[in-house]
């Protein structure tokens, strides 16, 4: 690794090896809206963007004419390059560029430009200052402003508040189609990355976080793509192994996250010495009543983040296997989420004993909601599956009840 302590140096305007900002478009199979998008987005960087620019068109194995259109618009608008590559993927496609460009400030958007442009600039200028290493769009932010259908802003959210349980990231929204990072950190990164696919982004982001990098978030302004051809149950699944991939590695220690930070991370604040003398901040209350409002928290999240892989899987695997897998992930999760938000536990100091605790909690929801799954079943050969969802939510409360009263018992009421 590069070392790459203190602070990022600001990129320089006018750069000897040329552009200051490579944006990568992945595509597959876009012959029509790829035209239309790379002129816009050309038209845009070069009224509004203060710095040389390359547009680099990702083709991946495309079986239409994409690859010839982007030919085109190579040799039609300067600063755009065609990188192709024979297999798909997104994430191999930007691995791919990001690794081969040049310039010291990376990013990437979705060929369909939902993201406004206008958010471009404030994407890339604390990369470019050295102020942040990765940046991110993000739809949840309170300013953003998004079109889109209930089922994915469902989905999004269950998604980022799963993130949140399992692997404790701080990030708001990992899978929107606008990000950034600087150059000298891709190069470090990019290696350990090992999906290809949709998980990429999210992947790079729990590295980076664990690296002690800084990740810029910018509300956007985003208008859903009604033709978007994405298998969100496909997509929702590959996330899941993603995520149970990637929290193994974290808790076998199979990923060098020591060395990182060490090559990467920002080195902690010094406190000032009218500071030294004050006790530590407690982050985490210990009084019941806020650790009841924490562990509602983590269980409106939960229930949602349950709920939407349950109606995900339910059609492929049937309610009972359905239940068992939602509920098996989810369990993961809370457990995490409640060890760290709601009693104040960090470290790997009994996380065994901790998520054996938490599987037995699992056990009594599995119990609770199989059964009610079975008494309704035996009274309705074929409920509504509103009528399920009603069931179900009813014995994940009692669950959560029960989950609870154990937790609580079981680990420390205080920080560790």
């Amino acid at each position: 690794m590069t070392a790459l302590s203190g602070p990022r140096a600001a990129v320089q305007a006018r750069p000897a090896a040329g552009a200051v900002l490579d944006v990568v478009i992945p595509v597959y199979n876009e012959e029509t809206d790829l035209g239309p998008c790379v002129r816009r987005l050309h038209s845009h960087l070069r009224e509004h963007f203060p710095y040389p620019f390359r547009i680099t068109i990702a083709d991946n194995a495309s079986v239409d004419d994409t690859l010839t259109v982007a030919h085109r618009l190579a040799g039609e608008l300067p600063g755009v390059e065609v990188l192709h590559l024979d297999a798909k993927g997104r994430g191999r496609a930007l691995s791919a560029a990001w690794s081969a460009s040049s310039a010291p400030v990376l990013a990437y958007m979705d060929v369909d430009l939902s993201t406004d442009l206008a958010a471009l600039l404030p994407l890339v200028a604390p990369l470019i200052s050295g102020h942040s290493d990765l940046a991110i769009g993000t739809r949840l932010a309170r300013t953003s402003r998004v079109v889109r259908g209930a089922k994915r802003e469902v989905i999004s959210r269950a998604y980022n508040l799963l993130l949140r349980g399992a692997l404790a990231v701080r990030f708001s929204d990992a899978q929107c189609g606008f990000k950034a990072i600087r150059a000298d950190v891709a190069v470090e990164l990019l290696p350990l990355v090992r999906d290809t696919g949709w998980f990429f982004d999210t992947e790079l982001l729990v590295l980076a976080q664990r690296a002690g990098l800084r990740i810029h978030e910018v509300p956007v302004d985003w208008v859903d793509d009604p033709d978007s051809r994405v298998d969100i149950v496909a997509t929702a699944l590959a996330d899941l192994r993603g995520m149970g991939r990637l929290g193994r590695a974290l808790l076998t220690g199979a990923l060098p996250l020591t060395d990182l930070r060490a090559q990467l991370g920002r080195a902690p604040l010094t406190a000032r010495p009218e500071q030294l003398d004050r006790a530590p901040l407690r982050q985490v209350p210990v009084g019941l009543p806020r650790q009841l409002v924490r562990f509602a928290a983590v269980g409106v999240a939960s229930t949602l983040a349950y709920l939407v892989l349950f109606v995900a899987t339910r059609g492929a695997l049937g309610a009972q296997p359905a239940n068992l897998l939602a509920l098996l992930l989810t369990a993961v999760a809370n457990t995490a989420a409640n060890r760290r938000l709601t009693f104040g536990i960090s470290g790997r100091r009994h996380a065994g004993r901790h998520h054996l605790q938490g599987l037995l909690a699992f056990g009594l929801g599995l119990a609770l909601t199989s059964g009610s799954l079975a008494v309704l079943h035996a009274a309705h050969a074929a409920p509504a599956r509103p009528v399920e969802l009603a069931v179900l939510v009813a014995a994940n409360l009692a669950a959560t009840v029960l989950r609870f009263v154990l937790l609580r018992l079981g680990m420390h009421h205080r920080r560790a």
